[in-house]
């Protein structure tokens, strides 16, 4: 993403929020005009920020790396990557990668990957090299330094202090939003005693669980995330990052101000769950600036409503139990609301971006339905995917007057379409029609029902009057008449008979020389691809899944999958892994991005051509 040093003008196209108001705010006051690094020399952040920080605005987008993204990190994406893009500024790609215990590089990477397909990048013009571009790839585990010297200098003005209390008895003495909490008998000690037991905290002389260095604030503020929060806590665990250097590890809450600040970020933006942290945030800011750790101006945070669609879920604990119970097959399994499970289903990176533009940005949450993603998908697809015939419930139709027609029951006429009927520079797609061809089974009814338009044989009705087959074209080829079927012993339909009415062929004068009502997609069995088409559809029966305290697992879709053979018009022979599609008739298809090869292709069903889920 390349970042301008200076402000760009606002988008007027895009739709005022009150995040934008802020920035505009900021920008129009100078708040961050001119700003200096706010830690000391030999910081990491140091190094990678420099000395001066030209960018006015700076936003981040900090995951855990403890799980894949879903949809609705993809909206936060957006909004960091996308103010700071619209604004002249930069954004930062941050892990706060503060809980070894549930962290992995296979996340890490995984997260990467996500940001990167949606289209954002953390590469920007490096001021101090005007031909160079720098990276603001961050980890909050490298600033782990900072974070300890700072925890120290809180111990020292005597506003931190380490409690031995066990778990039960904090919890106890934390009070509720009816009760103030009660001071730890730990809570007197004086800085050189903290400082000591700090210390012996940090160099493994004591268990895990056995004290936390909390903040001293206010044990009786109506907040109760004042009330003297746990700042750090002794974890022996590997980290991915930093090894075993540490058995001490920052709270999220502690950290996450810290990285703002070492970075300087000027708009701190998250989702509505962290509002009552923010009096905590700025506590610690306000403290460190007064503690020379850190400067004015600071960041301040802002937060807004996360992006909740109905019939999926995005509780991390609740994806990793659809995974690890085998509910779904992975973490990409494409009826998961993972991004990685949204781009293997077909879902565009610009169908995204669309969906969280639209889902707009304000302070009172809300629900989306889930067909919003299905119209985004649409929106992006319908003027750029290619078109295609597929048959994905085949039946047999034979053509009895073939050989008649033509002169031989192997001549293959040719027929062609357009590759995209919006886009005619795009070309035609050419494949033949022969004897033999493959239709859906529902374009065939024996009985037909009132309102039946395609092919159904010759008929006498109650009254004794017979009346011949019904008349269909098959759609870019000939008009046709059903003559009758055939079926096996059991009396199962294995194949429509018809007629070809000749001089009928579409594009030609004689095409509208008979007028039918039904148009038929088809496939030549000679010359068709069998695939796998995979069908998905949401993989919960329920719009609010775990509403009401209900078991998420008990409302799981049985008909979310179904797996079927179906036949493809040659052209998608060369198909390659991640292309999308139009299936005439069906909706938008994409090649799987793992399982598909030439040699053996394989489908996924994205969204169908309308919202078929009210029936």
């Amino acid at each position: 993403m390349t970042a301008p040093t200076q402000p760009t003008t606002p988008d007027d196209t895009k739709p005022s929020n009150f995040l934008r108001q802020v920035i505009e705010r900021d920008l129009a006051a100078g708040t961050y005009d001119n700003r200096k690094f706010a830690g000391t020399p030999g910081d990491a952040a140091h190094h990678a920020m420099g000395a001066a920080d030209p960018a006015r605005i700076r936003t981040r987008f900090p995951p855990e790396p403890n799980g894949y993204l879903h949809i609705g990190h993809a909206k936060s994406i957006c909004l960091n990557f996308g103010l700071a893009r619209d604004y002249g500024g930069v954004c930062h790609m941050r892990f706060d990668d503060t809980n070894p215990e549930k962290e992995e590089q296979e996340y890490v990477e995984a997260i990467i990957d996500a940001v990167t397909w949606l289209g954002f990048s953390w590469e920007a013009p490096d001021p101090r090299h005007p031909v160079a571009m720098r990276t603001h790839l961050y980890y909050a585990s490298n600033y782990f330094d900072f974070m300890y010297r700072a925890a120290e200098a809180l111990i020292g003005a005597g506003l931190a202090y380490v409690d031995e209390q066990t778990p039960d008895e904090m919890r106890v003495n934390r009070g509720d939003f009816n009760t103030p909490g009660t001071d730890s008998p730990f809570r007197t000690r004086t800085p050189e005693q903290n400082l000591a037991r700090f210390r012996e905290m940090r160099d493994g002389h004591l268990p895990d669980g056995a004290a936390v260095l909390r903040a001293k604030i206010d044990m009786s503020s109506p907040n109760i995330n004042l009330r003297d929060p746990a700042i750090y806590r002794i974890k022996r665990a590997t980290h991915h990052n930093t090894g075993d250097a540490w058995c001490i590890y920052p709270m999220y809450t502690y950290a996450h101000p810290i990285e703002d600040a070492l970075e300087n970020i000027t708009h701190s933006i998250c989702t509505l769950e962290f509002e009552d942290q923010r009096p905590f945030y700025d506590w610690l800011l306000d403290t460190l600036c007064e503690l020379g750790l850190t400067r004015q101006p600071r960041p301040h945070q802002y937060e807004f409503a996360r992006l909740n669609i109905t019939y999926i879920v995005t509780s991390k604990r609740k994806l990793r139990q659809l995974v690890e119970e085998g509910h779904v097959q992975g973490w990409d399994d494409p009826r998961m609301p993972t991004l990685v499970g949204m781009r293997r289903r077909g879902y565009t990176a610009a169908s995204l971006q669309l969906l969280a533009e639209r889902s707009g940005v304000s302070k009172s949450g809300g629900w989306l339905d889930y067909s919003s993603i299905d119209i985004a998908l649409r929106d992006d697809l319908d003027p750029k995917a290619a078109r295609a015939c597929a048959v994905l419930d085949p039946l047999k139709l034979k053509l009895v007057n073939f050989a008649d027609v033509f002169g031989s029951e192997s001549h293959r006429e040719p027929c062609h379409a357009p590759v995209h009927p919006g886009h005619p520079e795009r070309g035609q797609r050419e494949f033949v029609l022969t004897n033999e061809v493959w239709i859906e089974r529902e374009d065939f009814m024996e009985e037909p029902s009132k309102g039946f338009f395609r092919l159904s044989p010759p008929r006498t009705d109650a009254a004794g009057v017979t009346h011949p087959g019904t008349r269909s074209r098959l759609k870019y080829g000939y008009v046709i008449e059903c003559v009758g079927c055939e079926k096996d012993e059991s009396g199962h339909i294995t194949a429509v008979l018809a007629a070809l009415v000749p001089d009928t062929k579409s594009g030609t004068p004689g095409a509208d020389a008979v007028k039918v009502k039904g148009v038929i997609t088809w496939v030549s069995v000679a010359t068709g691809i069998p695939a796998e088409v995979r069908l998905y559809d949401r993989l919960f029966t329920e719009a609010q899944p775990d509403a009401g305290g209900r078991d998420f697992l008990s409302v799981i879709n049985p008909n979310s999958h179904k797996t079927i053979t179906a036949f493809l018009e040659p052209g998608l022979a060369t198909a390659q892994r991640e292309d999308h599609f139009q299936f005439e008739r069906h909706g938008y298809f994409v090649a799987d991005r793992k399982d598909h090869t030439t040699e053996r292709p394989v489908f996924n069903r994205t969204a169908t051509l309308k919202d078929t889920w009210a029936k």
